[in-house]
């Protein structure tokens, strides 16, 4: 056999395989920036919009540009009638991150330019993925419960719409704000396993809407995006024990996760779950739910001590954590909270296939293709003795 490098790097973790000037992440510090801007600065003074255009086009927009780009936004958030009708027919048990995934071809189909691939139509068809996303999560969650889905409100931005669609109350505006703050702190985060299946897909020159499918589905995995819904699982579960510190040592001794504990790049806590926490104790005092921050803040002090016991100083709390107490106070149910982190990460994973597709960065791949060192049965290179089903020894 021709001699292979084996990579040792298991998922990947450490390898390279190509430039971004989307994000960057230092693990070791806890520092996320995006398009060279740290997050706790586009916190503070940003917006998801702006957030967004910074992502697709590279520069924070002049007051013009983001007043045109909301409107291009808002106008795009009408879905064609025939998605609604489809999904009126699927089950209502259906999981909305299957529903999305399955969704995402649909819109491509009522796309006009899905067949144009240049710069300028696949920003617009980001433009139209980034708003309508959150408008097919909202109808989701109401054909599920046998309510027709309502029109988009063109004078509330893009997280009190969604809060609207989905609830059918005009949302209060802190708590839309605090939304907007969260999509912004999931818009991107470099090469995970969503945005590199994007990239991925994206490569072999297909459209950003099969890219973005497979982005879905690799988000919906409890690891990914999925990790959130768990975390608020594990809260829910912990109504009436008492001892939370015992049955976090308890799991831990099993061998069990602590879903929200740790992460892939980071060796110090996340520094969007640092944000998350403020938000989530602040809207704990405001609707009077602090058991949820406060129940996840136990977790966090018994698992960070039970982890240095074990040498394992860099397990710390990732953006998931906190996100799910965050979420849950919001109102958002359990299996929408997924969807809210695909509601802002397609800006990242637009942002990411228009780099794959055009070239921002240099040493981008033409094609993905790692190799795979073969370790199954070998026979040289005639290969193995085909025998007749007869002559087979039984299994």
């Amino acid at each position: 056999m021709a001699e292979t490098v084996r990579v040792k790097n298991i998922g990947l973790r450490g390898v390279v395989v190509a430039d971004t000037a989307v994000s960057f992440i230092d693990g070791e510090k806890g520092v996320l920036i995006y398009r060279g801007y740290r997050i706790e600065d586009l916190v503070k003074n940003s917006t998801f919009a702006e957030t967004a255009f910074l992502l697709l086009k590279g520069w924070l927009p002049s007051d013009r540009e983001l007043e045109a780009f909301s409107e291009d936004l808002v106008k795009a958030r009408e879905v064609p009638d025939f998605v609604f009708n489809s999904m009126k027919l699927w089950p209502r048990q259906t999981h909305p991150m299957d529903v999305l995934q399955a969704t995402v071809p649909i819109l491509g189909m009522a796309d006009p330019e899905l067949a144009v691939d240049n710069r300028d139509a696949l920003a617009r068809k980001a433009i139209r993925l980034i708003a309508r996303i959150p408008v097919v999560v909202a109808a989701w969650h109401r054909i599920r419960q046998g309510l027709e889905p309502l029109a988009s409100d063109p004078t509330l931005d893009h997280a009190a719409n969604f809060l609207w669609l989905l609830q059918g109350a005009k949302p209060d505006p802190e708590l839309a704000k605090d939304l907007d703050t969260c999509l912004v702190l999931h818009a991107d985060h470099t090469f995970n396993a969503s945005t590199f299946a994007c990239r991925e897909v994206v490569s072999t020159r297909a459209h950003i809407y099969a890219g973005v499918a497979a982005g879905v589905g690799a988000l919906s995995g409890e690891l990914h995006g999925g990790a959130n819904a768990r975390v608020m699982e594990m809260l829910k579960n912990l109504d009436g024990v008492e001892d939370i510190a015992g049955w976090v040592k308890d799991r831990l001794a099993r061998g069990e996760r602590i879903m929200g504990m740790g992460h892939a790049v980071y060796k110090t806590m996340d520094p969007r779950a640092i944000i998350l926490k403020e938000i989530a104790y602040r809207l704990g005092q405001k609707t009077g739910q602090t058991q949820w921050p406060e129940r996840t803040s136990v977790i966090e002090e018994a698992a960070l001590a039970e982890f240095a016991q074990r040498g394992k100083h860099d397990i710390k709390p990732n953006v998931d954590f906190f996100s799910a107490s965050v979420y849950h106070i919001m109102g958002i149910p359990g299996d929408l909270m997924t969807c809210l982190f695909a509601i802002s990460r397609i800006a990242g994973w637009s942002a990411h296939v228009i780099e794959e597709k055009f070239g921002e960065a240099q040493g981008k791949p033409a094609l993905y293709r790692p190799k795979a060192e073969y370790v199954g049965e070998y026979c040289g290179l005639l290969g193995c003795t085909y025998r007749p089903q007869a002559e087979r020894n039984p299994a």
